[in-house]
């Protein structure tokens, strides 16, 4: 493939001359942040521009995280653009890191000492990451290497997609926190409450619309169904069976995520296996009533036809996929 040069894109975030966030310490940084945050820019001069095969994803679509990176490149079709290396469900380091990742973290800081955590946007021409912000890198992979699929961040529809996204973080918090409280534990009704209004405004939403933002896929469903999958696979896990029957009632949604998981860029990413083999490494919680209700079969509703990357379980681990 031909190399391209990226027309200019309004609302462009400058690519940082640094690749880390202002006033931050290689590895220094709150649980959570991302060490490395360039950006791709849209000519040379930018440093980070985009060209075919110039960058690597390295992910696991176990992860969150990884699923979002994964189903945007699948969409957006960029299998022979980009490739994608693809991670085991479970990292072998300490603090979620990759010891696979560990050469490219530490070529891109001098004594690098924080996790070599994915997913991750990595540069083969210097051998160093380019990034670890998911928003970031989703952003980047539809504004720069965007023109195989659908604009997934179309401008007029930006400020809704961003104000999903952030709707989606409070689902996820919600229910996590009200899993940690527990479902006898003080306080254990506020989460919840956050949890439910947040689906009922979109279930209001879903019920006369294909898509999250109207009749054509945008990022805005790539953050909803992962948030979705999560809910269900995970966070169901430590509720109680009387709150599981409630988010089964948002008939709208389960819809939604049940049509969007019979798409192969959707569906044919899931590692539902990987995914429960993650949360049980990672989890230290009480298993709740809801863990025997489950929403969605989601075995049921995945596609024939696989999506763009690999089946972890059918590839050795840390194998590539180039398309």
């Amino acid at each position: 493939m031909s190399a391209r040069t990226p027309a200019p894109v309004s609302g462009h975030i400058p690519p940082r001359t640094s690749p880390f966030s202002p006033g931050r310490t290689p590895g220094d940084g709150p649980a959570g942040a991302p060490a490395f945050r360039g950006r791709i820019g849209t000519d040379a001069r930018s440093g980070h521009y985009a060209v075919p095969r110039r960058y690597r994803l390295h992910l696991s679509t176990a992860c969150p995280d990884g699923l979002r990176v994964a189903v945007t490149h699948a969409l957006l079709g960029l299998g022979d653009e980009l490739p994608v290396r693809l991670l085991p469900p479970t990292p072998d380091l300490p603090g979620n890191g990759y010891s696979a990742l560990r050469p490219l973290y530490e070529a891109g800081a001098h004594q690098y000492a924080g996790p070599a955590t994915a997913p991750a946007l990595a540069d083969d021409w210097t051998g160093r990451i380019v990034s670890t912000h998911t928003p970031d890198i989703t952003r980047d992979l539809a504004l720069r290497f965007g023109g195989h699929g659908p604009e997934l961040c179309p401008p007029p529809a930006r400020r809704e997609i961003a104000a999903l996204a952030r709707r989606c973080a409070g689902i996820a918090a919600a229910a996590q926190r009200a899993g940690v409280l527990g479902i006898s534990g003080p306080g254990h009704d506020a989460p919840l409450g956050v949890l439910f209004r947040a689906l009922g405004v979109l279930e209001e939403r879903l019920a006369h619309r294909t898509f999250a933002l109207g009749e054509t896929v945008t990022a805005a469903d790539v953050e909803l169904w992962v948030t979705l999958v999560e809910l269900d696979r995970v966070h169901r896990l430590h509720l109680d069976a009387a709150a599981v029957h409630r988010l089964a009632g948002h008939s709208a949604l389960w819809a939604y995520a049940r049509r969007l998981a019979e798409h192969p860029a959707f569906g044919g990413l899931l590692d539902l296996d990987g995914m429960a083999r993650r949360h049980h490494a990672r989890c230290r919680g009480r298993e709740a009533a809801g863990a025997a209700v489950p929403i969605v079969d989601w075995a049921v509703h995945l596609p024939s036809r696989p999506g763009d990357l690999p089946s972890p379980a059918a590839h050795p681990a840390g194998t590539d996929r180039t398309g």
